[in-house]
């Protein structure tokens, strides 16, 4: 079993920066892969950033070259550095823990991002 807590979000203008923290509870959180999803109002969720328990990052391509994902097993979080952000950015955040890649079992209650024009 793996709980996930995000933290991190809030208000930010555009060009902004923000790092999103998903803190997991559990002794194995090493081995799972963890991606970051989100949900803007009346959207459906997508996918934003993923990193494998080997350190394999992906992001889609809206993200790319302003988002970064990384984890400290150490510290049994993975954060989410967020630069340039862009009004199309807000949402709410989720982060979410797959031990199989792509199958997410285990899911945080989301942190809210709201990006000024």
């Amino acid at each position: 079993q793996v709980q996930l807590v995000e933290s991190g979000g809030g208000l930010v203008q555009a060009g902004g920066s923000l790092r999103l923290s998903c803190v997991a509870s559990g002794r194995t959180f090493n081995r799972y892969n963890v991606g970051w999803f989100r949900q803007a109002p009346g959207k459906e969720r997508e996918f934003v950033s993923s990193i494998t328990w080997s350190d394999s990052t992906d992001s889609a391509d809206s993200v790319k070259g302003r988002f970064t994902i990384s984890r400290d097993n150490a510290k049994n979080t993975v954060y989410l550095q967020m630069n340039s952000l862009k009004p199309e950015d807000t949402a709410v955040y989720s982060c979410a823990a797959a031990f199989v890649y792509g199958i997410y079992d285990y899911w945080g209650q989301g942190t809210q991002v709201t990006v000024s024009s």
